[in-house]
């Protein structure tokens, strides 16, 4: 049996059966296994590639079965998911292998049946593709763009509806792009410059951002965990469009500042690194483990300033009412913007999670309005695109709070300024990840 695709449907295993990010599961088994380059590219392609394109698999071995997908016993629903996207998506794998392997799998994990029925779903799959053809055609627009791209249809229509079907099919090609690893020098300890000299001597293939000053897009790397300029604390691992955040909050030296929604701490150990370490940073969140992410990527960078709380950020205008200068809401949200670097979570948002979000993170951002001085600042963000997480929650703030302004927030991008108030960038038009960012000042109690 082939150790990488046993690998990879174990993987699957614990991303459909135990819910476990896929990212974080496909890095614990590379560490834990003894894979050459090649193996490893292959495992990443076979694991991000079946969850990625989880829900049209499913389509699709439902074309070939008699019972819905989810009544199949779950190791073996994964090695067809495994077996689909071999043979439908893979133009390197013979379809041979591809059926051959996987029904080695289904020895391992399932019974003489479940062999018999893995060998001959696949066989048909391959004798007969047809049947799994995707509906097109008047009527089918929107279904046809949700299966050939991978996304669930209830979000490809929202996307139809808010911004027209060839933005919606643009968005879903970026998401369906290789994330390029996106680094933040910590200033603190070095230079972009020298950072890059260093990554360069360690094998990696670097260049800077566009998007920050100082950001880095590494698109070659070895084991990360492994490079000692990240042991060293030269660098944290964010997003470009995360790193336009703590520009526009601006805050400086000797300030006191509130991150309400900190955790793992990207924009939280930014904003120190803008201070020179001087001031004070509270970071809360809900959950203790992901406070000690943020304390221990704080204690790699050598920042000092930042001060954990497990604090509920609907109440963080109570604990601090009008003492901080500046205030940061990095407010939970559904992520459709971030959907590119998270294969697994399109398939796990639904449309009821969406249409709560709104409330809370109005709740938040009241909260954390009480928070800030007179004169004070507060920034409102998120890292999607849907309009009712964003502008509308902004604006339901703003009519029932005139002691706040909204600023013109375009201004504060740190090297591609725009005049705007609110400042939306979308994966198709600035090849970014989506983000949205407020910034708001307090003129009166």
């Amino acid at each position: 049996m082939d150790k990488v695709r046993n690998l990879a449907v174990r993987v699957l295993g614990e991303v459909h059966e135990e819910g476990a990010y896929a990212n974080v599961a496909l890095a614990r088994n590379l560490r834990k296994a003894q894979l050459t380059d090649v193996d490893r590219r292959f495992l990443t392609e076979l694991v991000y590639g079946a969850v990625k394109a989880g829900g049209t698999l499913d389509w699709m071995i439902r074309r070939y079965v008699n019972r819905p997908v989810r009544k199949i016993a779950p190791m073996i629903r994964n090695i067809l998911r495994l077996g689909f996207y071999q043979i439908f998506y893979m133009d390197k794998v013979p379809d041979s292998a591809a059926c051959n392997e996987c029904v080695e799998l289904a020895k391992k994990y399932g019974h003489p049946g479940t062999v018999k029925f893995v060998n001959a779903v696949l066989r048909s799959a391959v004798r007969e593709p047809e049947k799994c053809a995707f509906p097109h055609g008047k009527g089918h627009a929107t279904e046809e763009l949700a299966l050939k791209s991978f996304h669930p249809q209830w979000m490809v229509k929202r996307w139809v509806k808010a911004f027209g079907y060839d933005a919606a099919a643009a968005i879903c090609a970026f998401d369906n792009e290789d994330a390029v690893l996106s680094l933040r020098t910590n200033t603190l300890k070095t230079t972009r410059e020298e950072l890059l000299e260093r990554l360069k001597s360690e094998g990696a293939e670097v260049t800077p951002s566009d998007w920050a000053p100082e950001g880095i897009l590494c698109q070659k790397h070895g084991a990360l965990d492994r490079m000692a300029s990240l042991q060293e604390g030269l660098f944290q691992v964010q997003d470009e469009s995360s790193m336009q955040v703590a520009h526009v909050v601006a805050p400086e030296p000797g300030e006191f500042v509130i991150d309400c929604c900190s955790a793992p701490g990207g924009k939280t150990t930014h904003l120190a690194a803008l201070m020179k370490n001087q001031g004070r940073i509270v970071a809360s969140d809900i959950y203790e483990h992901k406070l000690a992410r943020i304390e221990e990527n704080a204690k790699r960078l050598g920042i000092k300033i930042i001060d954990t709380e497990l604090l509920d950020a609907r109440d963080i205008g109570k604990h601090f009412p009008q003492q901080a200068d500046r205030v940061l809401v990095d407010a939970p949200c559904s992520g459709l913007g971030v959907l590119r670097r998270k294969p697994d979570a399109r398939w796990r948002k639904n449309e009821e999670e969406l249409r709560k979000l709104p409330q809370l993170q109005l709740d938040i951002l009241t909260s954390a309005a009480e928070a800030v001085k007179i004169g004070g600042v507060l920034v409102y963000s998120t890292c999607t695109i849907d309009r009712k997480e964003n502008e509308e929650v902004v604006e339901a703030f703003l009519a029932t709070h005139p002691q706040f302004e909204i600023e013109e927030t375009g201004q504060y991008l740190p090297t591609k300024p725009r005049e705007a108030k609110m400042v939306q960038l979308y994966p198709n038009v600035d090849g970014t990840d989506g983000f949205f960012i407020a910034r708001m000042k307090r003129n009166a109690s």
